[in-house]
């Protein structure tokens, strides 16, 4: 294996490490999320994704010799990486055809061992395409972007109007970062409130929603709501302009809350240096696989109003949300968000050699800091 290998093979363990971690805090009843159960169900699906990815990617390792991250930023993979992972799932059909399956491999490696009292590299590599080739068939990777789904339906019973809970993710090219969006949206299209809402005002039992749904729950607006995503995912949107985006898209729609959640910057000894000081301290955890550090954002803005629409003979106006940006907090006002949250994960060895450098406080100023520790997370340190 070449440096760079060894190197890929590190990062690989950390991360895996670090995701699965988070998927532990995500299902933690501690969870600031955990009370929105929905959402930290979402968020985990997602991370599930990245992971699948991941053992993808370190499958594509035995037989390619290189992997780019972002080393001096986000700390994830290059957007290079998800765009090949999605040529090979498109491919890999065809490229399967063409290589042995896995026993008859198996049996050629041990005829070669026997034979040549050496490694077969050559078989080996096979072996590694072959495994990456079958996994990566699978649509359940982390892509450059992945479609909405509807994952909850009801009535807001002020309104009569159904809402409905819709997410998806996208990969931002630019900032190397994993984005997972989540908004609820009220809809007030004649025909999904005469289908969904009942005389009472309350969700109609009659209509059987087989949840999660495929896109937008209503069928006239799911495509145009794939596309609008689509296109308004990018990092350097801001949540707010996000929902005034879609607010002002679509007339029968109405956003009341958005939220984004950014995955990112990672941090792993010996690998990336986009923190020097956090970099110098991992250097000295004694085991590799605790010498990384995960952080995460959790951007939200809601709506606190509604201007009424008009309608007139010569002009007319759709009603639009009135969200809420908290000018008193800078940072919150900066990021076009009500409220943030900055969270980091790191392993209990870690947390320990930063405390002890007397560096803990001033890193994690600002940052809810969660330990993992034995698989389980602490949090509130």
């Amino acid at each position: 294996m070449t440096p760079e290998n060894e190197a890929a093979a590190r990062y690989f363990s950390a991360i895996t490490a670090a995701l699965s971690g988070l998927e532990v805090f995500m299902r933690d009843d501690r969870s600031p999320l955990y009370r929105h159960g929905i959402v930290a169900k979402i968020v985990a699906e997602y991370i599930a994704r990245l992971d699948k990815s991941f053992s993808c990617w370190r499958n594509r390792l035995g037989f390619m010799d290189t992997f780019r991250i972002s080393r001096a930023e986000s700390g994830f993979p290059v957007f290079q990486n998800l765009l090949e992972l999605e040529n090979d799932r498109r491919q890999a059909d065809a490229r399967l055809a063409n290589i042995p399956l896995a026993g008859e491999l198996r049996e050629e490696m041990a005829d070669f061992i026997l034979r040549h009292k050496e490694f077969p590299e050559a078989l080996q590599k096979s072996m590694a395409e072959r495994l990456y080739l079958e996994d990566v068939k699978s649509e359940n990777t982390f892509g450059p972007f992945t479609l909405a789904q509807t994952a909850k339906v009801s009535v807001n019973p002020k309104t009569a109007r159904p809402y409905y809970l819709v997410h998806w993710a996208s990969f931002d090219g630019s900032a190397n970062l994993p984005l997972v969006y989540m908004v609820t949206v009220e809809d007030s299209s004649e025909a999904m409130v005469r289908q969904l809402v009942d005389s009472n005002g309350k969700l109609n039992d009659k209509v059987d929603i087989p949840l999660p749904v495929d896109g937008l729950l209503n069928p006239e607006l799911a495509h145009r709501f794939d596309d609008f995503t689509e296109k308004n995912s990018a990092y350097t949107l801001s949540p707010a302009t996000i929902a005034v985006n879609l607010d002002k898209d679509f007339e029968p729609l109405h956003p009341k809350q958005l939220r984004r959640v950014v995955l990112g910057p990672f941090y792993s000894a010996g690998i990336t240096d986009n923190n020097s000081t956090v970099t110098e301290v991992l250097a000295k955890v004694r085991k590799p696989e605790n010498a990384w550090l995960l952080t995460w954002t959790i951007q939200e803005v809601y709506s606190k109003g509604e201007r009424p629409g008009r309608k007139g003979l010569f002009s007319s106006e759709k009603t639009t949300q009135e969200f809420f940006i908290n000018t008193d907090d800078l940072e919150a006002a900066r990021q076009g968000v009500s409220s943030y949250e900055n969270h980091a994960l790191i392993p209990h060895e870690a947390y320990q050699a930063l405390y002890a450098a007397g560096e803990a406080q001033k890193i994690f100023a600002g940052y809810k800091v969660h330990i993992l520790s034995n698989g389980q997370v602490i949090s509130d340190v």
